[in-house]
């Protein structure tokens, strides 16, 4: 390395969470996406690059809360959170294990 010159330092991709608002790690987060034909599901692909609108949340269920009590959710995902769905991404939470 030339004299004077710093070691390149990767970057961290940082996202937002839609339930309490904190920047995190990409990593830290599981996405939620809605796809191309309109349905909602977590993105558990091991890239998390699913097609689609994504939003992210913490792993923890009370952001999942705090984002559809809010619409925040909805707004992220520009489509209306049902019942169904909810009950949907809160069982799929409690199977994404922490990385």
């Amino acid at each position: 390395m030339a004299r004077g010159q710093q070691p390149k330092v990767k970057k961290v991709p940082q996202r937002m969470c839609v339930g309490c608002g904190e920047m995190r790690a990409k990593k830290e987060l599981i996405r939620i996406v809605r796809t191309p034909e309109g349905v909602i599901e977590l993105d558990i692909s091991p890239s998390g690059k699913m097609p689609g609108r994504g939003a992210y949340l913490c792993r923890n269920p009370e952001c999942l809360a705090k984002a559809i009590k809010g619409k925040r959710l909805d707004r992220a995902l520009e489509q209306p959170v049902t019942e169904e769905v909810r009950a949907r991404l809160e069982a799929g939470m409690g199977m994404v294990k922490a990385e």
